[in-house]
């Protein structure tokens, strides 16, 4: 779970209310990632290989996908800005929309994923499910377990539709007709050696 950042050196004295505009200057002088919870900077912790290869496993299959579509794939230095203006820097996202490369959080952002890990679970699971529920773009926000070829989807078709839950596992198929492409679970988990049962992994 990402933990409240330390801030030793900054401008903003500690304890005030921090603007999403002094948490993207202070962060681009900063060696960590941070994410922005709307008050004050956060950091995210560090993930393993598998969690790394997990999310390049996706953007590589959506870049493919959808390519020449008008729609495009980014992460995980693409942030969505959430409730309060908070910034999140979720694994992958697509959005239809046009985009400047000087923009620092993305427009009409309509699909995310995250993958889990035991740092994060309780963030991606609860915290940012209901962030992105709150962006009305958003249509599909896909978790992925990192012990197991398993995901959870998220999904709505208006933003105030109730969302339906889907879980699927490794021989299932993600369908996404808001960005008109179909993925192959297993291919999420492409390279992946999961841990043996009973076996503690971290990060």
């Amino acid at each position: 779970m990402p933990a409240r950042a330390k801030l030793a050196v900054m401008s903003v004295p500690l304890g005030q209310l921090w603007t999403q505009e002094q948490f993207f200057a202070w962060a681009e002088a900063q060696e960590m990632r941070y994410e922005f919870d709307g008050l004050q900077p956060v950091a995210m912790t560090g993930g393993n290989i598998r969690h790394s290869t997990i999310a390049l496993n996706v953007r590589a299959a959506l870049r493919y996908r959808l390519r020449g579509s008008g729609c495009r794939p980014l992460g995980p230095d693409a942030g969505v800005q959430t409730v309060n203006r908070a910034v999140r820097y979720p694994d992958a996202l697509v959005s239809c929309s046009k985009l400047r490369d000087e923009d620092r959080v993305v427009p009409g952002v309509v699909v995310v994923f995250e993958v889990i890990s035991p740092t994060s679970g309780r963030v991606d699971r609860i915290v940012k499910l209901g962030e992105y529920a709150a962006v009305p773009s958003i249509r599909r926000y896909v978790t992925l377990e990192s012990t197991s070829s398993d995901i959870i989807v998220m999904e709505r078709t208006a933003p105030d539709e109730t969302r339906r839950t889907t879980a699927l596992t490794g021989d299932g198929i993600l369908r996404m007709p808001e960005i008109d492409i179909e993925i192959p679970v297993s291919e999420f988990y492409d390279d992946i050696a999961f841990p043996e049962a009973g076996e503690v992994s971290a990060g």
